[in-house]
């Protein structure tokens, strides 16, 4: 498979600029203060749920999450390596936090519908980690949530088919279901896996 070339790859990572912009957004009150790795974004006013199908044609929310802290990542199964790479740190994270690690839930939400079939999203997201789910949507249906998210993606033609070019950070809800905080891509398993501690102490 070719990977993507390297000027849309620099896309797939969120800049500091960006980063920046999504933490602005967020409200100046914080549920628990509190030191993060990651982008604290607690008390944003959007990344407020969702409504996707899973592969089993059941309809999720956050709510179906409650009592959980879920990691949330939007991508393609036909992802070269931006999606691979986020999905083993997530598996990573999950057996760092021991006993914890039930209460993560793992989400991977196609950008892709067109070619992410509930199989093949089953499939994908299983190969990781049993736990973890995929979602998907219709077209509009992606194109909604990826804006309630402020996530962006967009299709780049590869010849005959094509690739995704898509926002490459994971969103961190605590077990209330509140937003907490934005995971860079170039975080380590053991910096999320702290900070994804300090989201389930705090619960």
């Amino acid at each position: 498979m070719n990977r993507i070339p390297h000027p849309t790859r620099r896309r797939l990572l969120l800049s500091g600029g960006s980063l920046a912009a999504l933490s602005a957004l967020a409200a100046c009150d914080k549920v628990l203060p509190a030191s993060f790795n990651g982008v604290d974004i607690t008390g944003a006013n959007y990344a407020k749920d969702f409504r996707l199908t899973d592969a089993d044609g059941r309809e999720r929310t956050l709510a179906d999450f409650k009592g959980k802290a879920v990691m949330m990542f939007f991508g393609f199964t036909q992802c070269p390596d931006v999606c691979p790479t986020a999905l083993v740190r997530a598996a990573e994270i999950r057996k760092m936090l021991g006993a914890d690690g039930e209460r993560l839930q793992v989400i991977f939400v196609t950008v892709d519908p067109e070619r992410d079939s509930p199989v093949v999203l089953k499939a994908y997201t299983q190969a990781f980690d049993p736990s973890f789910i995929g979602l998907y949507g219709d077209m509009q249906r992606t194109s909604e949530t990826a804006k309630d998210f402020k996530v962006f993606y967009r299709k780049v033609p590869t010849g005959s088919s094509y690739t995704m070019d898509h926002s490459a950070f994971s969103y961190v809800f605590d077990p209330k279901g509140r937003i907490r905080i934005v995971l860079r891509h170039e975080q380590s398993a053991q910096e999320c896996a702290e900070d994804l501690r300090k989201i389930l102490q705090s619960a």
